[in-house]
């Protein structure tokens, strides 16, 4: 969505931008009911926290409560509201919870460059850097895991007190000639034509695996599905289709060799997206520190169709 300047029937103007209409419905309204009211809008503007990169790109964040930092990385092509289910539980369990949304996704600045798992993963050591997080807790989901491993890998675990990786992309989702129980080239080819092609309508269609929705029985949720399309939706194509690579053809595994904080590996064995064969058995054998949890029949996005069975496991585990 561009920039739009629009002009009220007394000739007054205001301005109504890309961010601020992400921002949600509340500012919107408030705009159109004061036209021209300055103010409002920056008032808005600075309620939505940001730290600046390098190289200049803006990165959004929640930062709420008190306590340990809990620091959620999210999937692809998602959003920081990916975690509702959890920031909202954590702040109300004591600690202090922080998402953000990866450059190019959600409110973040939509970067042509830089949608690449190090440039995450320095994105990253910068929100940490900029908070001054100390003895935090990172939980990276799906694409986000692999953020997390990557930071890891790259900027040390003085920082850091443990890791959860939630059907988490590591260490390498590829199918190759030494990684023969990974996913075909083909596969990730079909995701970039979708995303190239018709985004909005292979977006509705990606939630249906992701949730789990095709297995018998399933009780699906249109709302959760319209959730996740909303938050994809509000990312940048370019990010989007840049990530699939990033995603699919980074290799892990020497990330994961250095780490040596206990590590709770996550993942469904009903996982549609990420095969679980192909990313939590042979990830828990490359961590120093590793504690394996399977999840008969959940599917990859069951920190949002199981909550509760989800988020009492982290719980657990942070308490330990």
């Amino acid at each position: 969505m561009n920039d739009v300047t629009r002009t009220t029937g007394r000739d007054e103007t205001f301005h109504v931008s890309r961010r601020h209409v992400l921002a949600g419905s509340a500012g919107m309204l408030a705009a159109i009911a004061l036209p021209g009211t300055a103010t409002a809008l920056q008032q808005e503007r600075n309620d939505m926290k940001t730290i600046t990169t390098k190289d200049g790109t803006s990165i959004y964040y929640k930062d709420w409560g008190r306590g340990q930092p809990v620091v959620f990385s999210h999937g692809w092509p998602l959003t920081a509201d990916d975690w509702d289910a959890q920031v909202l539980f954590f702040g109300q369990h004591g600690y202090r919870v922080i998402a953000h949304d990866r450059r190019g996704h959600g409110r973040s600045s939509q970067t042509w460059d830089g949608n690449d798992m190090n440039t995450y993963a320095d994105d990253l050591a910068v929100l940490f850097e900029g908070l001054d997080l100390k003895n935090a807790i990172m939980v990276g989901h799906s694409t986000g895991g692999g953020e997390v491993v990557r930071y890891l890998g790259r900027h040390g675990s003085k920082r850091i007190a443990k890791a959860v990786l939630l059907g988490a992309v590591t260490p390498l989702m590829l199918k190759t000639e030494k990684n023969l129980g990974g996913v075909p080239i083909e596969v990730f080819d079909n995701i970039r034509a979708g995303v190239a092609g018709d985004r909005p309508q292979f977006f509705k269609e990606f939630t249906i695996p992701f949730y789990g929705y095709n297995r018998p029985g399933a009780k699906v949720s249109e709302g959760i599905r319209e959730h996740w399309w909303l938050q994809g939706m509000s990312g940048s194509v370019k990010a989007h289709y840049d990530c699939i690579e990033a995603f699919s053809e980074t290799d892990f595994t020497e990330d994961l060799k250095k780490i040596d904080i206990p590590v709770l590996v996550m993942h469904g064995d009903d996982d549609q997206i990420v095969p679980i064969g192909a990313s939590a058995l042979t990830t828990a054998k490359l961590l120093k520190k590793a504690t394996l949890k399977v999840y008969p029949g959940l599917p990859h996005g069951m920190a949002t169709t199981h909550p509760v069975q989800i988020n009492a496991d982290l719980l657990a585990f942070f308490r330990t």
